[in-house]
């Protein structure tokens, strides 16, 4: 009895000795297993995590994280690569978005994650002045619409202000939109609203404006002459003084950037009524008169005005060479040498004897100017009707 308890004291001791055997050979193996295992980083479209693997290939390494690879897919190193301990695999799903432009649109296949990411990867360089839709910060997502818009320079014109802007508009129309210009109702716009911006163009924005002004003004007076036939051809009688009158006018002025381009009479109120010049024109013919004391000529009536050497035209030289400027006492008429010819030496009432020494383009028929130094003293002697008397 002594031995069979022995015996089966030495199974039970054997079998947990196999046992214990048998747990540590697995713990080594599976230490050993765990132990040989690489690590191997995963970067999937940004997000990394790392994991332990026994796989050998970077194809092996997608097959246990379950992702399945397509050919426009980003993957590096390539999934052939033999896989090493702390290695790093990039992926990168790729994805269809829209990229429209001024010019195109077209569809393209991408593994960029934000829009300036693809952008870049178009070649397509933005400034500050493009339009991009969505913003660059933007996460591309499968199926986003792109759409760049290239700024080009132009000129604006607003009421007379220039400056230099940049624009991404195509109409003129979106270019005030985008520029935050409000029209009027009278503004124009030139070229017109429907018209196409072009690059270094033109957009003029002209400011129109219509007010009302009252202005007094005055109203001039008619001159009326009629025939008299008391007086001689040639003299001139006034018989009622002109006078202006007042008028009160009620203007529409229309102004463009600031600047008077037309104006409307509206309204006219007379204030004051004007009076007519009412002028006697000397229509008897002047015969000659018989010589007088110990002269013998001719003797007429003519209507004499005055002029200076300083005269407006004037040269300061008489038609026969005399220097009016040397010689102001020189006592000279002007005639015309149809009827006086140049010179003759002349009578000439109230002024004295004188010489045909010039002519004049006023000067026709029985008319002549006599000489004055003093622009005073000539506009003093004003027009009248003198008698000469032509000794020679």
């Amino acid at each position: 009895m002594k031995n069979l308890f022995s015996k089966l004291v030495n199974t039970k001791k054997l079998s947990i000795i196999i046992a214990s055997f048998i747990v540590l050979l697995f713990s080594a193996g599976f230490i050993t297993y765990e132990t040989t295992k690489k690590s191997v980083t995963l970067s999937l479209n940004g997000d990394e995590r790392v994991l332990k693997t026994h796989a050998t290939t970077v194809q092996d390494v997608l097959d246990e994280a379950d992702i399945s690879l397509k050919s426009k897919d980003y993957l590096f190193p390539s999934k052939d690569s033999r896989v090493t301990d702390n290695l790093k695999v990039v992926w990168k799903s790729a994805k269809q978005v829209q990229l429209s432009t001024v010019n195109e649109e077209k569809t393209i296949w991408t593994t960029a994650m934000t829009v300036k990411e693809f952008l870049k990867e178009q070649n397509i360089t933005i400034n500050e002045h493009d339009q991009v839709k969505p913003k660059t910060s933007t996460v591309l997502q499968k199926g986003m619409n792109v759409v760049v818009n290239k700024a080009f320079p132009l000129t604006l014109n607003d009421g007379g202000v220039v400056k230099e802007v940049w624009s991404t508009s195509t109409t003129v129309a979106d270019f005030l939109k985008q520029q935050r210009i409000t029209l009027a109702e009278l503004d124009r716009i030139e070229p017109g609203l429907d018209s196409t911006v072009s690059e270094n163009g033109v957009v003029n924005v002209i400011r129109v404006e219509k007010v009302t002004d009252v202005v007094e003004e005055p109203l001039s007076f008619a001159v009326v002459t009629q025939k008299d036939e008391n007086l001689n051809k040639g003299s001139e009688k006034i018989l009622t003084p002109g006078q202006e009158g007042l008028i009160s006018r009620e203007y529409e002025i229309t102004k463009e950037n600031g600047q008077e381009v037309s104006r409307t009479v509206l309204n006219e109120t007379v204030l004051k009524d004007k009076v007519d010049q009412v002028v006697a024109v000397g229509a008897k013919e002047i015969a000659e008169i018989a010589s007088r004391g110990g002269e013998s000529g001719r003797e007429m009536y003519v209507t004499a005005t005055a002029y200076t050497a300083s005269c407006s035209g004037c040269s300061g030289t008489t038609a026969t060479g005399l220097n009016l400027h040397a010689n102001p006492n020189a006592k000279v008429i002007a005639v015309d040498p149809r009827v006086i010819p140049l010179g003759s030496k002349v009578y000439v009432e109230g002024y004295g004897y004188a010489v045909a020494s010039d002519t004049g383009g006023a000067i026709k028929g029985n008319k002549i100017d006599v000489f004055i130094s003093s622009k005073q003293a000539a506009y003093q002697w004003g027009r009248k009707t003198v008698k000469i008397k032509v000794l020679d």
